[in-house]
């Protein structure tokens, strides 16, 4: 069988590339290793994504956010970050910028079925589901990529985006930078008895850090981050006890705390692939860059990746070039590396100081939240990193 485009990986980056690709005349393969069922209806897994501006025009272009119900769509109008036990906190607030919000909290599970929702009516594009890829072969004209059902499907171009462990990456011979930071991101979501008002906190504790997100009503996302040993303490409490505790080192800001639904864990292991291409293939979203979640990029990443491929190919198609050309997919390497591996590095060196409990880490990271706050070039910079407002002109460097 021969196809234009295969994407392994039926994922977020998977499906919107494939969404992308829509509106073109390429014939696309998704090989997707899960059951058809976890397409149509995934189940809840605790993550909510803050999508930046970039992302919400991206999506909204490909008819995809207006299949989510507008309740679902919560808006973050200020974010405060805290350090430790201090009252000082560095502020970026949506009132000083040109939009009504900084980005907008959506459920991970709601975007991913509105993506298959939205790419399973498309003509042009095939999802094959309780399959894996075996095995790529590249040489000039094609790439063959052997499937575990047996068959062989052969295209001009082979794009991975299946996940941030990428065997077919690895198979590749691609080598990839990779930081396992001994941290798990416990998440689940709690009500409250006060309003969040739509503010966004970050609070880096000694020895934790607490994200709480504004979602619809009185109700918000809650990141609990802490070593992997302590992790699994945390997970035997009941969820009287950990919703307590959440409170407690909240401060009490929203009232009483009550935990909603279940909880869920997640290793935190940051990845960055050396390169994204070789000749006819290409990596998209975590397989090409997984992020810790602190400065929530991750999922932004992703769908800005492929926007960029689909533009590159596109281009290519139209001016009668081979999109499958190494020529072609390094413009695209060199565009979304000059804004991964910035963010990327940045977003780790976060991560080190704000997880350092040292003295001189501790004054230093007020430093840091200071120097943000007064010194206004630093923090328009934070604010449009942070929002993608600029569209593709804003690189995404890290959120402190």
């Amino acid at each position: 069988m021969k196809y234009d485009i295969v994407i392994i990986g039926g994922g977020p980056a998977g499906l919107s590339f494939a969404r992308s690709l829509g509106d073109s005349r390429f014939n696309v393969l998704v090989v997707e290793r899960s059951p058809l069922e976890q397409l149509q209806s995934p189940q809840i897994d605790g993550r909510d994504i803050a999508l930046t501006h970039l992302s919400k025009k991206i999506l909204t272009e490909m008819g995809v956010l207006s299949r989510i119900p507008a309740d679902e769509i919560s808006p973050i109008k200020q974010a405060k970050v805290i350090n430790g036990n201090s009252s000082y906190c560095l502020e970026i607030d949506s009132k000083k910028t040109d939009a009504d919000a900084l980005g907008y909290l959506v459920p991970n599970y709601l975007i991913r079925k509105a993506l298959y929702e939205a790419v399973e009516p498309l003509n042009n594009v095939k999802i094959l589901t309780e399959t894996t890829v075996r095995d790529v072969a590249i040489d000039q004209q094609q790439a063959t990529v052997s499937l575990s059902s047996g068959e062989q499907v052969t295209a001009t171009l082979v794009v991975a985006a299946d996940s941030r462990f990428s065997e077919s990456r690895r198979k590749m011979g691609i080598s990839a930078s990779m930081q396992d930071f001994g941290r798990v991101a416990i998440v689940s979501r709690m009500s409250h008895e006060k309003p969040h008002q739509q503010i966004a906190y970050e609070c880096f504790h000694y020895g934790r850090t607490l994200a709480v997100l504004p979602l619809s009503g009185n109700l918000s996302s809650i990141v609990v981050t802490v070593s992997a040993d302590v992790a699994q303490q945390i997970q035997g409490e009941s969820d009287e006890a950990f919703a307590a505790e959440v409170q407690r080192r909240f401060k009490n800001r929203l009232g009483k705390m009550q935990l909603v639904g279940k909880r869920h864990a997640y290793p935190l292991v940051a990845v960055h692939a050396n390169k994204f291409v070789k000749p006819r293939y290409a990596l998209l979203g975590d397989a090409s860059v997984g992020m810790h979640p602190v400065t929530a990029h991750g999922f932004n990443l992703g769908l800005r990746g492929q926007d960029t491929l689909y533009r590159e190919i596109m281009a290519a198609h139209l001016q009668g070039d081979d999109i499958g050309s190494l020529s072609v997919l390094e413009k695209y390497q060199s565009k979304h590396q000059r804004v991964t591996w910035p963010l990327y590095t940045g977003t780790n060196e976060i991560v080190g100081l704000y997880t350092n409990d040292s003295v001189p880490a501790k004054v230093l990271r007020g430093l840091v939240l200071r120097l943000s706050n007064n010194f206004p070039p630093v923090k328009q910079m934070i604010t449009r990193k942070l929002t993608e407002l600029g569209g593709h002109e804003e690189a995404g460097l890290p959120f402190l």
